[in-house]
């Protein structure tokens, strides 16, 4: 093709610019020779003489340009004509906007004389024709050609564009019909067929096919909804007569193009048919359809799972837990979006709760796609990440109540200490005595009920000591006949020759009042309760529930009833702190978690046997220790300057205001000098004056910053005469063994009274 250069273009721009603005060039052109006409000089009439006939010129030359260059493109466009005229393939040329300017023989008769514009022509063969216009006329403006093959409905249309200059393009369409489909031959097939693109849509479909469906499908979807059915796979059609079954068959073509066959679906027979190796294997197996139906079960998953008739079992009436639809995650299986996987499931139908580990994988059964389900019983599984997720939830749970006793601590000791002050100005004529009395017993009863939280999480001090476990029982039944009422009976029976057990007496004795009172509770209509001691000896340690006792000799402790029992269920969540089968008002749910606590922290272990409408029995297993007779030690008599009381120096570190506050008061009230410190850094900031004398430090344990034992570690290097007393709201354990090697230091509690602050400092001055 001939191509215009680039100087005669800007020289036809040029005159397109003097043809258009002719009308006013040949105005000025005309008032210059006007000029030239009148004025009398001789140079200045002839230079607008000269101005008027150039610019005159000028229009005339535009014109004539012009005129050329139009008979030059008609000759052109007349040369180009002659040329491609006879062509087989239609051909076209048109302007930049796709406005058709001349087509040869072969395109009149192939797209109409009609036609204006090449988008007309190429949308009823291709999809996109605006997009293919805009590619390939930008890559031949550029390029100076482009080429293109593009699938149309007739096979594959191959579109070759050329920049012939003076804004114009010359098109080729060459068209090559595919002889695998789309002609006489598939259109005669019994079989039915269909050709899709990659997009999805239809270019062909036979009239085999046309049949079956009742219509001519437009796109993929309306034939197959399931995109995810592989070729040799068994589909069901929706037809006019009804659902029609038939094997998928695709063949792939060419220019990224699908063949699809349907072949007829072979006879198949019924469901409860199941093949031998199938039936008998040693694995439980199951199959379900894509829509979660159970076409086959072996004897193995039969006998593992289902309880009654196979017939119209689904997916989820088998199985459920998964924490969404399981028919969705079948169907993703099926469907190819997830490659399978296993999950733990529980079996909905089992006798009691029984859980299934079932692994799904896709397979492909007499040309139907299916899930094939792998069992593998999992209760033993779940039962101990149940028993797990308990033992952690407790921790948690522990935790959380010591945290809260620590805060809680230094708030109550705050209120009864300053209780304990307003009460030495007020005596008990004093009309506001009463309301002051009324706060610290209330602030006694939340440092019981702290006390409880601190024991569940087995962070309360304990003072352990060697005890007799009938002496403490025998003491103990006069309170516990008090608590059980008149229309219950209390029996103790003891073995005899126990054995000592170490543990803190205050706490077994609670440990020994919530039992009772338990039990009393279980028995609304009256009854008789045991408690039994007996020596046991484990030749081998003893497993039971979550726990391992090892072997050895122990203190057995049994408190028996008669009452309502406990059901199963809740056995496992009896000793969880706030469980409570009670009416509101009648129970905090403390009472068995609070004696789990204090057992576990003394070193024993407790469990529970009930049976519902027969009684429960709780077993309390505590080690025995030996008890050595004393010796006689002779310990040399140090003697010490006594003190007399309200003498000394004491210093208070503690970073909750309130509670310093009342500290300060109370030891001033006793005649103490206090110096006071919120922080460890203020306190060995004022301990840097040597001539100031300390003789108690006064700490908290934890605090912001540098704790209490380590700026006390520091501050003795310097007055290793002075006394320690360590305050926390925590445990005594919060002393690590290595902070509590401090020499003369003592642990104080909170909540502490005024009294019991005082006598701490007195006890350690003296």
């Amino acid at each position: 093709m001939l191509k215009v250069d680039g100087e005669l273009k800007a020289v036809i721009g040029a005159a397109r610019f003097v043809s258009a603005r002719a009308g006013y060039i040949v105005a000025v052109g005309v008032i210059c020779l006007i000029v030239a006409a009148v004025i009398s000089y001789p140079y200045p009439r002839l230079l607008a003489l000269a101005a008027g006939l150039v610019l005159v010129l000028i229009v005339l030359a535009g014109r004539g340009l012009l005129a050329l260059a139009a008979w030059s493109e008609r000759t052109h466009l007349q040369q180009m004509y002659y040329l491609v005229a006879d062509d087989a393939s239609p051909c076209l040329a048109a302007n930049p906007l796709g406005q058709i300017v001349f087509a040869n023989a072969a395109a009149e008769a192939r797209f109409g004389k009609g036609a204006e514009a090449v988008l007309e022509v190429l949308k009823d063969q291709i999809a996109s024709p605006a997009a293919v216009l805009f590619r390939l006329q930008s890559r031949a403006a550029s390029e100076g050609a482009a080429r293109e093959d593009v699938l149309s409905r007739h096979g594959t249309l191959r579109l070759s564009v050329h920049n012939i200059g003076r804004d114009r393009f010359f098109w080729r369409m060459d068209e090559f019909k595919e002889r695998s489909f789309g002609g006489r031959g598939a259109e005669l097939l019994s079989l039915p067929m269909l050709v899709v693109n990659k997009a999805g849509v239809v270019l062909f479909s036979n009239d085999a096919m046309r049949r079956l469906l009742g219509l001519r499908p437009k796109r993929l979807a309306e034939v197959l909804p399931n995109a995810g059915v592989r070729s040799g796979e068994e589909v069901t059609l929706s037809g006019p007569d009804g659902p029609v079954r038939a094997i998928l068959a695709e063949v792939e073509g060419q220019n990224e193009r699908r063949e699809i066959f349907l072949l007829p679906s072979p006879e198949r027979p019924g469901q409860d048919a199941v093949l031998a190796d199938f039936e008998h294997v040693p694995v439980a197996l199951m199959r379900f359809g894509p829509d979660g139906s159970l076409r086959a079960a072996n004897k193995a998953a039969r006998d593992m799972v289902w309880q009654g008739d196979l017939g119209n079992a689904m997916f989820h009436d088998l199985f459920e837990g998964l924490g969404r639809p399981l028919s969705d995650w079948l169907g993703d299986v099926v469907s190819e979006r997830l490659p399978g996987g296993s999950e733990v499931l529980r079996a909905r139908r089992a006798s009691d709760d029984q859980f299934m580990q079932v692994t799904l994988r896709r397979v492909v059964e007499g040309g139907r796609p299916e899930a094939l389900a792998v069992l593998n019983d999992a209760t033993a599984l779940k039962t101990l990440e149940a028993q797990f997720a308990q033992s952690q939830k407790m921790q948690a749970i522990g935790q959380l109540a010591g945290g809260i006793a620590h805060d809680f601590n230094n708030l109550l000791t705050a209120i009864s200490g300053h209780c304990d002050l307003l009460l030495l100005r007020h005596g008990r004529e004093d009309s506001a005595f009463a309301d002051l009395e009324q706060i610290r017993q209330n602030s006694n009863r939340a440092a019981a009920l702290v006390s409880q939280l601190l024991a569940f999480s087995r962070k309360q001090t304990l003072k352990p000591e060697h005890l007799d476990v009938e002496e403490v029982l025998s003491d103990l039944t006069h309170l516990l006949n008090r608590l059980v009422g008149e229309r219950i009976g209390l029996k103790l029976v003891h073995a005899g020759q126990l054995g000592a057990i170490r543990a803190d007496k205050r706490q077994l004795e609670q440990v020994m009042m919530n039992l009772v009172v338990n039990a009393r509770d279980a028995m609304p209509d009256g009854g008789a309760i045991r408690i039994e001691t007996e020596q046991v000896t484990l030749s081998e340690e003893l497993k039971r529930d979550r726990a391992t006792v090892p072997s050895g000799d122990y203190a057995l402790i049994r408190v028996v009833d008669h009452g309502i029992g406990i059901p199963p269920e809740r056995l496992q969540k009896i000793f969880e702190p706030f469980y409570t089968t009670k009416r509101v008002g009648e129970g905090t749910g403390l009472g068995l978690s609070t004696a789990y606590g204090i057992v576990k922290q003394s070193g024993g272990f407790i469990f529970v046997d009930s049976e519902p409408g027969v009684g429960t029995t709780f077993l309390l297993y505590f080690p025995v220790h030996m008890v050595e007779a004393p010796v006689a030690v002779a310990v040399a008599q140090v003697r010490r300057t006594l003190v007399r009381q309200g003498e000394g120096v004491v210093l208070l570190v503690e970073d909750e205001a309130p509670v310093r506050a009342f500290a300060s008061r109370a030891l001033r009230l006793r005649g103490y000098t206090v110096l006071e410190a919120e922080n460890a850094e203020q306190a060995l900031k004022t301990l840097e004056d040597p001539s100031l004398e300390v003789d108690v430090f006064v700490t908290d344990v934890v605090m912001p910053g540098m704790d209490g034992p380590s700026w006390v570690r520091i501050a003795l290097e310097d007055r290793p005469n002075v006394r320690v007393i360590f305050v926390s709201g925590y445990a005594e354990d919060c002393l690590s063994e290595g902070q509590a090697r401090i020499p003369n230091s003592v642990f104080l509690p909170k909540p502490f009274s005024l009294n019991e602050l005082a006598s701490t400092v007195q006890g350690q001055l003296h």
